[in-house]
């Protein structure tokens, strides 16, 4: 499945299965075909997007650590890995330029 996630606020973020039901997920919403996202509910979601991002920074820069003092690679630098913060940023954007628009975001297929 593919997420389209839609604001009259912002363009149109594209988001795969997987990493649409974790997005979801973080915010508290079952991962489904479709949903709404209320600008009541903006500042929570925004909040624990956020909250995943930094964890998740937090231990892959502990789990890096080690493997680059063992051979020189700059911290955190691997290739081929997209991260959440890559992942969730432009939704987060989103989030934010809806919540000021006073507009939800919609998500389906």
């Amino acid at each position: 499945m593919i997420y389209k996630f839609k604001s009259k606020a912002a363009s149109d973020v594209i988001m795969m299965g997987p990493n649409g039901d974790q997005v979801l997920r973080l915010i508290g919403r079952e991962p489904s075909a479709k949903g709404i996202l209320e600008v009541a509910d903006m500042p929570a979601a925004v909040a624990a997007l956020r909250a995943a991002v930094e964890e998740e920074d937090a231990r892959r820069q502990a789990a890096a650590e080690p493997d680059a003092e063992a051979d020189d690679t700059p911290r955190g630098s691997r290739e081929g890995v997209v991260t959440l913060r890559q992942r969730a940023w432009p939704l987060i954007e989103m989030i934010e330029r809806s919540q000021r628009a006073d507009v939800p975001v919609v998500w389906g297929q």
